[in-house]
């Protein structure tokens, strides 16, 4: 029995671990020691639309510590707004800010206007970290951000997937991404907060 698990187990081991490591809910480079990823595109290369309509050029970022978490109104994780907020108001004098990117991709729990999502945020969260226009995190028409995010190819580090809202990915302050978390990591989670103080 436990040599017919064995040989059941030994695949997907070896499957899960060509590039990354996969600790719970987090991915990161298995070659943290390398100081530039393999592609010469950085996220401060990419731009977005603000929630308010205006352009915005992540290169204005350069010299900060980013999170990127897709967001939504109606979704189980959506009180991660509060801790979000409160992660930004800790160390945005720190270099360190949350970029938010609303997104109706998982449940339909995103399903309002711009206007409406940046009312429900205010209202309910005091959200003041910088929101993002409504995009798509997957699929043919996933936005150029969430591309690069997802693609080795692109980000030159790891390729990853959004499962669901609120998934968060750490960049620093170069443009190249350091880490994937899932939607039930903690935004105040003890390796976000080591990450952002350098510890």
């Amino acid at each position: 029995m436990r040599t017919f698990l064995f040989s059941l187990l030994t695949p997907l081991l070896s499957f899960g671990c060509l590039n990354r490591v996969q600790v719970g809910p987090v991915s990161f480079p298995t070659n943290q020691a390398r100081s530039q990823p393999a592609t010469g595109m950085s996220f401060f290369d990419l731009s977005a639309t603000d929630i308010n309509g205006q352009l915005v050029k992540m290169d204005q970022y350069k010299g900060q510590k980013i999170m990127v978490v897709n967001t939504a109104s109606k979704c189980g994780f959506t009180p991660q707004y509060a801790e979000l907020q409160d992660l930004y108001n800790t160390y945005k004098d720190k270099g360190f800010v949350v970029i938010g990117f609303p997104s109706n991709d998982f449940g339909g729990q995103e399903p309002g206007t711009e206007k409406d999502i940046a009312q429900f945020c205010q209202k309910n969260y005091g959200v003041t970290f910088p929101m993002m226009a409504k995009v798509s995190t997957k699929g043919s028409e996933q936005h150029a951000v969430y591309n690069w995010l997802a693609s080795k190819e692109q980000n030159g580090v790891m390729d990853t997937a959004v499962k669901w809202n609120f998934h968060k990915y750490l960049i620093d302050e170069q443009g190249h991404l350091v880490m994937s978390l899932e939607s039930g990591v903690a935004p105040n989670d003890s390796r976000v907060i080591d990450w952002i103080e350098g510890k």
